[in-house]
């Protein structure tokens, strides 16, 4: 497949979304994601979860909103992701470089792009190896 050619992976696989998973949605407001969610998955809560998730989902349009990295951090395992959701394109209000200068200053490394849908990338946030509990 060429770099030009849309996957033709499901999304959720794309983002390592697995049955049962424990997610926490902030400021993503995409009806069919979280349709596609709600198949995969009944445990999902809006905002700030009771105790640590496998993943969360949040949406970023601005730097102010990739200063919360910081905190959703100890809402995720140690194994757990954040997905920073973002606008594509070269004139969006936040870049790629933006999202991951704020992964950095929360203890965080990317560790994966994918395209989120024809108007959104997202990118993944883990702790590093190094940082998660034994």
């Amino acid at each position: 497949m060429s770099p030009d050619t849309p996957s033709t992976r499901p999304l959720l696989d794309k983002l390592g979304v697995k049955p049962g998973a424990k997610i926490a949605i902030v400021d993503v407001d995409d009806d069919s994601f979280l349709r596609q969610l709600r198949g995969r998955t009944s445990d999902i809560v809006r905002g700030k979860p009771r105790t640590p998730c496998d993943m969360v989902f949040v949406g970023a349009t601005s730097a102010r909103d990739l200063v919360r990295l910081g905190d959703m951090k100890t809402w995720i395992e140690p194994n757990g992701a954040i997905w920073v959701v973002r606008p594509k394109g070269g004139r969006a209000p936040i870049s790629d470089t933006d999202v991951i200068s704020a992964g950095l200053a929360a203890g965080l490394v990317d560790n994966k792009i994918a395209s989120f849908s024809d108007t959104h990338g997202a990118m993944r946030f883990v702790f590093r190896l190094r940082d998660r509990a034994r």
